[in-house]
């Protein structure tokens, strides 16, 4: 039953999506605006506003992010070597490296919210606040390195920064740090301006996930889709317990940590991969193998944590 409580809810909308992508309700106008309102707008609102109001959430999170950056760091490493183990050509590299560690953030919070409720969401908000940096800085690094392009090291690092400053879920975390230490909770009348706003970011964000989603890639990409979603749902969830582990993290942090480990690849894949000349069609494919294998990944962390 606690699979089907709060998986079956998450992939139900994304599933709901993907229909009404295929029966024409939805197309690709609608996908590309919704999902600009949820990035731009609604989610970071929604990070704000649930990191913004729990002005106790952030302490003690210092080990679960401690854990979380190392883990995704070693993944990064791992994923460097397969790159030669296994002849990932040069123009799918960046594409493939993203995919054994970039995180769908939407996913993860809709499973944390069923799973574990406000408090798991305000520490996961916590710890994407502190991730996200780190895997674009991996992700643009990797992607210049292999785009084939003659970059200045200034402008490798112009790129990189604008990508971190301009990011808005950065932007909303950071926001929401700041104010919980400050203020600490909101006014009655804007406290129930984000709750309305907050009940539509998921379903549309999951709505637009499986809009996205389509096999049409996956045949020409399958062997190495497959060894990127193997190192974000099997190997990672397992260097991440250790570190959690070894970091001596609390409960909640490590429930937290485990379902963050657990999450498939983020669609912002395709949207870096397409600015860097790196290859859309295999980052559509990957993240395709890695949505549906993730029912699995997280089935098994909900079952054991």
């Amino acid at each position: 039953m606690m699979i089907l409580n709060n998986l079956f809810p998450v992939f139900a909308l994304i599933g709901l999506g993907a229909l009404l992508k295929h029966i024409h309700i939805t197309g690709e106008h609608f996908l590309k605006s919704s999902d600009r309102l949820v990035y731009f707008i609604f989610f970071p609102l929604m990070l704000f506003w649930k990191i913004g109001s729990s002005p106790s959430a952030d302490n003690s999170a210092t080990n679960l992010i401690a854990a979380a950056i190392c883990a995704v760091v070693i993944v990064y490493l791992v994923s460097a070597v397969c790159l030669k183990l296994f002849n990932v050509p040069t123009f799918v590299a960046g594409s493939y490296s993203q995919s054994c560690y970039r995180f769908n953030t939407y996913v993860g919070m809709a499973v944390i919210l069923n799973a574990l409720g406000e408090t798991g969401v305000s520490r996961f908000g916590i710890l994407i606040g502190f991730i996200i940096p780190i895997v674009n800085v991996l992700a643009v690094s990797t992607l210049i390195w292999y785009s084939g392009q003659a970059i200045a090291p200034r402008e490798r690092l112009r790129i990189t920064l604008r990508a971190l400053v301009s990011n808005p879920l950065i932007i909303g975390c950071l926001a929401g740090m700041a104010y919980s230490r400050v203020v600490g909770e909101f006014p009655v009348f804007l406290d129930n301006t984000f709750r309305l706003a907050a009940g539509v970011t998921l379903p549309l964000a999951l709505l637009s996930i499986g809009g996205t989603l389509t096999l049409k890639n996956l045949k020409n990409h399958l062997g190495h889709a497959f060894l990127g979603s193997t190192i974000k749902l099997l190997v990672l969830p397992v260097v991440g317990w250790f570190l959690l582990k070894a970091f001596d993290a609390s409960p909640l942090s490590f429930q937290v940590g485990m379902i963050f480990f657990s999450l498939p690849a983020s669609p912002a894949i395709i949207v870096l991969s397409s600015q860097l000349n790196s290859d859309t069609e295999f980052a559509s494919a990957a993240i395709v193998l890695s949505t549906l294998l993730s029912f699995f990944s997280m089935s098994v962390v909900l079952l054991i944590f």
